[in-house]
């Protein structure tokens, strides 16, 4: 069985997420590799191998994947938390709080409205 059919690439995806579950995000990033290699317009998998590089502190991966991400869907609230929790832990605040922003105007999830303390201004 070669390893560049589709079947391989959502059992593939499916481990990625099993892995990011059980706390071994750099064992998700290897298997998304392949996915996204084979299928670099899925933007689900993209998104999956972001959380993982978030995870295991790779920061700049991370921003460079959520951007790509939020190019193709730049109303997904998801994205922009998930960018703007990346950019709080690289110490870049007035990144984190913008996009922590857009987060919540786009969806009012009460965690991304307690992220973007709108109300300290």
């Amino acid at each position: 069985m070669s390893n560049s059919n589709p079947e391989t690439h959502v059992i593939d995806f499916r481990a990625a997420e099993q892995l990011l579950a059980a706390r071994d995000p750099r064992g998700a990033v290897k298997l998304l590799d392949s996915v996204i290699a084979a299928h670099p317009e899925n933007t689900a998998a993209r998104l999956l191998r972001a959380r993982a590089f978030f995870l295991s502190a790779q920061l700049r991966p991370a921003e460079l994947e959520f951007e790509l991400v939020l190019e193709r869907e730049p109303d997904n609230a998801f994205a922009h938390f998930a960018i703007a929790r990346t950019f709080e832990r690289a110490g870049k605040p007035e990144q984190a709080k913008r996009h922590f922003r857009l987060a919540a105007a786009l969806d009012p999830n009460p965690e991304y409205l307690k992220a973007a303390r709108f109300d300290t201004e």
